[in-house]
C-alpha cells in the first residue's frame, strides 16, 4: 500500500470522526468476540447445543473482518493511502 507523498493534514473533527468510528469497531469486535466466547462456553455445559450454537460461532468472524475492513477503507481515505 503505497502511502502519501506529501504530508497529510486532518481536521480536529477528521480526527475526532477517525477516533469515533475506531471505537465503535472496537465496541463491535468485542461484542462479536463476546458471542464466541458465549457460545463456546454454551456448548461446554450442553454440548446438546453445539447445532443451534454453531451458526453464531461460524457467522463472528467474517463480521469481524467485515468491521475492520470497513474502518480501513475510511482511515485510508482520510491519510490518502491507496492499495494496488
Amino acid at each position: 500500500m503505497p502511502s502519501p507523498t506529501q504530508p497529510v493534514t486532518l481536521s480536529a473533527s477528521q480526527i475526532e470522526e477517525l477516533n469515533r468510528q475506531l471505537s465503535t469497531m472496537r465496541h463491535d469486535i468485542n461484542n462479536h468476540l463476546s458471542l464466541i466466547m458465549a457460545a463456546v462456553e454454551l456448548i461446554r455445559r450442553k454440548p446438546d447445543a453445539i447445532e443451534r450454537m454453531s451458526g453464531t460461532l461460524a457467522d463472528q468472524p467474517a463480521k469481524i473482518s467485515d468491521a475492520m475492513s470497513k474502518y480501513s477503507v475510511k482511515f485510508e481515505s482520510a491519510f490518502g493511502i491507496t492499495r494496488d
